[in-house]
């Protein structure tokens, strides 16, 4: 079993900048693809970007890219999310997630989740 964990999340003024990290526990993490999602109340959960096993691949929701930035350190059992240039629309509980699969854009393909960490972005 993995257990994660998010932190990072806040307010934060449109064109700042922000980093969520997840931290995992457990031996295996660098078997496990990671993703990130987020959600609004009253809208399904999506994909916002993912990171392969070794974090030599990545992929971003269209939304977000080149404003927002995945990585992990396997050393660590981290994974992070550098958001660059948030937006208010960015606003959103952010969730981690760890797929043994490899990287999906559905949630449905992850194993364990994370209990989310509130991003609030101000004009």
């Amino acid at each position: 079993q993995v257990l994660l964990a998010e932190s990072g999340g806040g307010s934060v003024e449109a064109g700042g900048s922000l980093r969520l990290s997840c931290a995992a526990s457990g031996r295996t993490f660098s078997s496990y693809a990671m993703g990130w999602f987020r959600q609004v109340p009253g809208k399904e959960r999506e994909f916002v970007a993912g990171v392969s096993r070794t974090g030599g691949g990545t992929y971003y929701a269209d939304s977000v890219k080149g404003r927002f930035t995945a990585s992990r350190d396997n050393a660590k059992n981290t994974v992070y999310l550098q958001m660059n240039s948030p937006k208010p629309e960015d606003t959103a509980v952010y969730y981690c997630a760890a797929s043994l699969r490899g990287i999906s854009w559905s949630g449905r393909d992850y194993d364990y989740w994370g209990q989310g960490t509130q991003v609030t972005v101000s004009s």
